[in-house]
């Protein structure tokens, strides 16, 4: 396995599925700030970024040599347009060869490699997650706070310009 960068970002979800998309679409906004530089040449390249449809079991070997991980998937909780919450691993818990949870992920991890690293999940709501949908106006305006407040987080300005 190559260098990995300390900060993984992983956006999960399905982008035929309207809403779905909001983890896919916030980390191909933040592959289009990478390459920004501020002028104190500070930037987005510690950051590695990884999309997928769904967990799955082997997605802890991405998470390995990280300090820190932030999953990004939707949600449809209408408590808040978004949520920033720090994840433990949970056994027994959801985790089949096909998908788990996040918390059944962190698990997986501690049982291959020991201690995982520190990792969020950033749940973005959304409403509308019919197949073939677009993504909703809620929906954009919650991604757009979400991805906001991610950068902050990241130590990054590059996309509040």
């Amino acid at each position: 396995m190559g260098a990995v960068a300390p900060t993984l970002v992983f956006g999960i979800g399905n982008p035929s599925r309207g809403d779905d998309a909001i983890g896919p679409l916030l980390v191909e906004r933040l592959a289009a700030l990478k390459d920004i530089r501020r002028p104190d040449g500070q930037g987005l390249t510690d950051v590695d970024l990884l999309t997928d449809f769904q967990l799955q079991p082997e997605h802890a070997l991405d998470l390995r040599g990280r300090r820190r991980v932030f999953l990004v998937d939707a949600s449809q909780d209408p408590s808040a347009p978004w949520t920033l919450e720090a994840l433990m691993p949970q056994n027994g818990l959801s985790c089949s060869t096909h998908s788990t949870t996040p918390g059944g992920l962190l698990a997986v991890y501690s049982r291959l490699y020991g201690r995982p690293p520190s990792t969020w999940l950033l749940a973005v709501q959304g409403e509308g997650f019919a197949l073939g949908a677009g993504l909703t106006t809620v929906a954009q305006a919650n991604l757009n706070a979400a991805l906001q407040h991610l950068l902050h987080v990241l130590g990054s300005d590059v996309g509040t310009r």
